[in-house]
């Protein structure tokens, strides 16, 4: 992936620096395709390192892009770092402002002596991941097919008495099963009055007639995530809960279908939100409408209210409206979608009818 490493070159050259120090996990996997847990990649105007401890030597060699060396560093990463820096002549570095926390930006003030001044282009570096090309695309895919499979083969086992918590796992034993590195984030199972809850991770709580379950879930392959949310009904549910579910589900399919490239997440949200809005249910919607997905869950760009950055082709993101009402219970609906010269292509697949079980 050159192209990957020379986007970080033109960034140095653009912002007028030396060399560009990258240090969190995202960002270290996608411009060095490194899958540990300990690392710094540095790059120059001409080169690129990763430093790595022992532990680390042999897979940091293996899974590499070409282009890297790969430097073990005996007792202290920051000190050889300070070599390479002096060796390559970087007096000015580019860091990733979000990553280092306050301490370690005294670390590295402190020990990379030669450099004389630091810079925060995180957003800089961060835009290229927006946009996925066609093998991210297809990776993403795969692991919203086992989002796909898991759901509907949960379904058989949820039924009154059994408890969220047991859903949950089970969720994500099948996910491992079927290929996945684990779960894209904690999997929310929320019943009953939980279903309220937006991010009602599971609990003890047994499914009970009449339950509106939440299930928002999403799996981890080869280093990228998937994200679905489906809601379901144990039993015949109330009228109110039923009302809600196809509110949302007009708000989600409106959304599917007005969504183009060109126009701002805000103006997506918008679409979804006054149906919801117009519903009556304007309190009872405080989230965004979507989020961007790839290596991390939660990314550019935003589909919100906030959401200024234009949708692009190759962007993948979820579009997911929600009711949530106390003591009632909610229902949110959510489909992984990526955009492409022919239009949106939606990545999930389960179905969206209303599901009684």
């Amino acid at each position: 992936m050159k192209q990957r490493l020379d986007y970080v070159k033109r960034i140095i050259e653009q912002e007028g620096l030396d060399g560009f120090l990258i240090t969190s996990r995202p960002n270290t996997f996608y411009f060095t395709n490194f899958t540990g847990s300990t690392s710094k990649c540095l790059v120059t105007k001409n080169k690129a390192y990763l430093v790595v401890d022992f532990r680390y030597t042999i897979q940091a060699k293996e899974q590499v892009f070409p282009g890297i060396e790969v430097i073990q560093y005996d007792k202290s990463m920051n000190d050889l770092l300070n070599t390479l820096c002096q060796n390559d002549g970087v007096n000015k570095l580019g860091i990733e402002g979000e990553d280092v926390t306050f301490s370690a930006y005294n670390n590295i003030n402190d020990s990379l002596s030669y450099v004389k001044s630091f810079h925060d282009l995180q957003k800089q570096l961060n835009s290229v991941r927006m946009i996925k090309d066609e093998c991210e695309i297809e990776i993403i895919q795969k692991a919203v097919d086992i989002s796909d499979k898991v759901f509907n083969e949960i379904l058989p086992f949820m039924k009154p008495g059994v408890k969220e918590y047991d859903i949950a796992n089970e969720m994500e034993y099948r996910m491992k099963k079927l290929g996945a590195q684990g779960p894209s984030f904690e999997t929310i199972v929320a019943s009953g009055p939980r279903s309220a809850l937006p991010h009602g991770v599971a609990g003890m709580r047994e499914l009970q007639k009449g339950d509106a379950v939440v299930m928002d879930f999403g799996a981890i392959y080869e280093g990228y995530c998937s994200d679905i949310t489906r809601t379901v009904f144990i039993g015949e549910p109330s009228e109110q809960l039923k009302d809600i579910y196809n509110i949302v589900l007009k708000a989600q399919l409106t959304a599917l279908d007005k969504a183009a490239e060109g126009m701002t997440g805000k103006e997506l949200d918008n679409y979804a939100r006054s149906i919801i809005y117009g519903a009556g249910y304007e309190k009872c919607f405080g989230h965004g409408l979507g989020h961007g997905v790839g290596i991390e869950i939660h990314e550019a760009p935003s589909v919100s209210p906030r959401g200024e950055e234009a949708l692009k082709k190759g962007m993948v993101f979820t579009i997911e409206p929600g009711i949530y009402v106390e003591d009632v219970g909610g229902v949110r609906i959510e489909d992984t979608v990526t955009l492409t010269s022919e239009g949106l292509r939606i990545l999930t697949k389960s179905t969206k009818e209303l599901i009684i079980l």
